[in-house]
């Protein structure tokens, strides 16, 4: 329930504060005074866009603020789940800067307009014109249909199934391309699999290979070299192992007579151990070494295919390549195992879309099943609001699963005798439009169980035993629920049990519209005014007193 409304800044609004009784309160005022001006505000508490055009004093900030009592409504769990602090009296403000820039807070917490709009769907419910509008709309329609049958168990497991049927589907899609993608690449990937396989590459062959190609190439001059070598250090008589053999030995003479050729004698040994150990490595490479073609040949062919195939694939090493035939492999191998997987998601979808398909019937039979019903309820109301004439039938189609369900609906309704009911956006006139949606309002307030319901000059279109019988209605919706009418009429006026009264004050050098509660007195002469105009007659003071005493 709004306990109190106040409004700074806003449009021509400078300064307003209001707080309504739990009941039935009514609004007048002339034409323009800011009636809908206090709606434009209300309407930024529920999360609606800011203008910074709305600014009654471009330099200063606006701020719009209500007081909500939350106690009955069973909103805890919503503010833990939006980590916000929960308090019985509960209280939205929304600022907008000179600069444009909105702010949103609900109990001092920042909060995204998409909180406000949700939280404020749990607290008010505005009727306008843009409700006319939107009631041709099939989804509207639907969800009067939900808010009737109370299906919202119905509703929340075929959302639950329906996301589990898009996941699943949305699964076996993305593997049947992935699996349409590796088919067409299939033959050419096992292509080059096969290429890369039959080669048997080994890391760091590459190098090997290439180090003894660089041999084999020079075999001869290398054979050549080794061999002059050994000559130079074998050579019988004038080799240089022969000459060292000797002066070793003359060393080792020396040693005996003095300690200062002993260390002599140590590092010649050590030099002499070296230089033999060199030639017999040089006789082992000598060996070793063969000048062999076919060899060679092999060698240089296995190079040329590792080569072509490094620069076929931009790849620089072997090791690159080797990782290139283990991807091929891997796809090679999903390739064989997609046909299982295929079926396996291919039966897990089948299985939520049966699933969904039952929850789905299930919330339509649900659904159906209120059709007459709903249909019996409003034109039952209709009759006591002067259409007595009135009837509608709700038309039905089955459609493939969305995220409303499997039902499209179409409500057609005829206000006269003898005519086929039509959808409603082609026959309803405004007045009949204003008594079939306060119908729809009166049926569902307790059904949606909104605390607070604001009628936006419903009353458009009707008077006299009409006017009389919809306020009548609207005093039953305010036992249960707070009700706010902006009304024109003074048999409606004059049934709430709070009056305000909004105008225009010209009194500083620009206009504001103000907001006041009306006193009896003041009550009397604006029913009154209401009636008969600006100057109302004795007689029209008698009527209002009478439409506030009856």
């Amino acid at each position: 329930m709004l306990k109190n409304l106040s409004i700074t800044n806003y449009a021509l609004i400078e300064s307003l504060e209001m707080s309504p009784s739990r009941g039935l309160n009514m609004i007048t005022g002339e034409t323009g005074a800011g009636k809908s001006i206090m709606l434009g505000a209300i309407g930024l508490l529920l999360g609606n866009r800011a203008d910074i055009k709305s600014l009654y004093d471009e330099d200063q900030k606006c701020i719009i603020e209500g007081l909500f009592d939350i106690g009955d409504y069973g909103l805890q769990g919503y503010f833990e789940e939006q980590d916000l602090d929960y308090e019985n009296q509960c209280i939205i403000r929304r600022e907008i800067a000179p600069s444009g820039k909105s702010r949103a807070f609900v109990n001092d917490t920042p909060v995204r307009l998409e909180v406000l709009k949700s939280l404020g769907k749990a607290l008010m419910d505005i009727h306008s014109q843009h409700d006319n509008l939107m009631l041709g709309a099939s989804e509207y329609q639907l969800s009067l249909i939900d808010g009737f049958a109370n299906t919202q168990a119905e509703i929340t497991h075929y959302t639950s199934n329906y996301k589990a049927y898009k996941k699943a589907k949305k699964s076996y899609e993305a593997l049947a391309k992935d699996a349409a993608d590796l088919r067409k690449e299939a033959d050419f990937n096992q292509f080059q699999l096969e290429e890369l396989s039959s080669l048997q590459l080994q890391a760091g062959e590459q190098l090997e290979l290439e180090n003894e190609q660089e041999i084999l190439d020079n075999a001869e001059e290398i054979k050549s070299k080794i061999n002059e070598s050994l000559q130079t250090l074998q050579g019988e008589d004038l080799g240089a192992m022969h000459l060292l053999q000797q002066t070793n030995q003359n060393v080792q003479q020396l040693a005996r007579y003095s300690s200062k050729f002993e260390e002599l004698k140590e590092r010649f040994n050590s030099v002499f151990i070296e230089i033999s150990d060199i030639a017999g490595s040089l006789e082992d490479e000598d060996s070793k070494i063969e000048v062999d073609f076919d060899k060679l040949e092999e060698i240089r062919d296995r190079l040329s295919k590792i080569y072509q195939l490094q620069k076929k694939h931009g790849l620089q090493t072997v090791e690159e390549l080797i990782q290139l035939e283990a991807d091929l492999a891997d796809k090679a191998l999903q390739v064989e195992n997609l046909d299982d997987e295929l079926e396996k998601l291919h039966q897990e979808l089948k299985a939520n879309e049966k699933a969904l398909q039952e929850a789905g019937n299930k919330l339509s039979a649900k659904r159906k099943g209120q059709f007459k019903e709903f249909a019996a309820q409003i034109t039952g109301l209709l009759a006591h609001l002067g259409m007595e004439n009135a009837s509608m039938v709700i038309n039905h189609q089955t459609v493939p699963p969305t995220n409303s369900g499997v039902d499209e609906i179409e409500i057609q309704f005829s206000a006269n005798k003898g005519i086929k009911p039509q959808p409603i956006r082609q026959v309803a006139s405004g007045g009949e439009f204003s008594r079939l949606m306060f119908a729809i309002k009166y049926i569902m307030a307790d059904k949606i169980a909104l605390p607070t319901l604001i009628f936006d000059e419903i009353d458009t279109g009707i008077s006299g035993e009409v006017a009389l019988q919809m306020v009548t209605m609207m005093q039953e919706i305010a036992k249960n629920h707070q009700v706010i009418c902006i009304s024109h009429l003074p048999q409606v006026a004059a049934k709430g049990e709070k009056h305000y009264f909004v105008y225009k004050d010209n009194s500083a050098a620009k206009t504001a519209s103000k907001i006041k509660t009306l006193n009896e007195e003041e009550r009397i002469l604006e029913i009154a005014k209401m009636i008969a105009g600006a100057k109302p007659s004795e007689s029209a003071l008698k009527s209002a007193k009478d439409l506030l005493t009856s």
